[in-house]
């Protein structure tokens, strides 16, 4: 019996600690200032607007310090123009999956870096009435830095820049590529963090 009390109170023990802690599992929502850089070779004058977009991230801890982050938005829309001349309109997907490294030596704050991988879906490429259309994917590099700002236990107030590599070849009605625009946007975000 008194075998049985000890196991009792070592298992309490055990899983009030276990309670305690964080859970790997880390939410962000973010609003992101989507600056394009529009480096375009078609000879074209082509250029994609800036926007602002919605953001929501996952993170998952592997330890105090690595963590892996998807991010992911809604499909966005966005118009290309010719000079100041918009010409025609696109939609994107482009979820993003980083390795990040926080630091966690700091008091009030907590900085990270990060990099990884962005795949873009391109679809309902619509510019100059069909003359011209867009590669429907794009694999790029992604790089991210941030702080965290604990607000509470679980809850963070959350800033982030990206630079994330997207570009796409530009063909004509004949299938003939004009060139490549490269967008590589920097994306500035601002947001809240919940670790669960």
């Amino acid at each position: 019996m008194k075998k049985i009390i000890i196991a009792a109170a070592v298992g309490m023990l055990v899983a009030g600690q276990v309670a305690a802690q964080e859970t790997p599992w880390l939410v962000r929502v973010r609003a992101v200032e989507l600056n394009m850089a529009n480096k375009d070779s078609t000879g074209l004058n082509l250029n994609v607007n800036d926007k602002t977009i919605g953001e929501v991230d996952v993170s998952y801890f592997f330890n105090k310090n690595v963590a892996a982050e998807l991010i992911l938005t809604l499909p966005q829309s966005q118009v290309v123009s010719a000079g100041a001349t918009a010409i025609g309109s696109f939609k994107h997907l482009p979820p993003t999956l980083t390795l990040q490294y926080h630091f966690t030596d700091f008091q009030g704050f907590k900085p990270y870096v990060g990099a990884g991988l962005n795949y873009t879906k391109i679809t309902g490429d619509n510019v100059a009435a069909g003359a011209y259309h867009l590669d429907n994917s794009s694999f790029g590099a992604a790089l991210q830095a941030g702080v965290d700002v604990p607000l509470t236990k679980q809850v963070s107030l959350n800033f982030d820049v990206k630079k994330v590599y997207i570009k796409t070849d530009v063909y004509n009605a004949a299938g003939v590529s004009q060139g490549t625009l490269k967008l590589d946007p920097l994306l500035v975000g601002v947001g809240v963090g919940y670790r669960f």
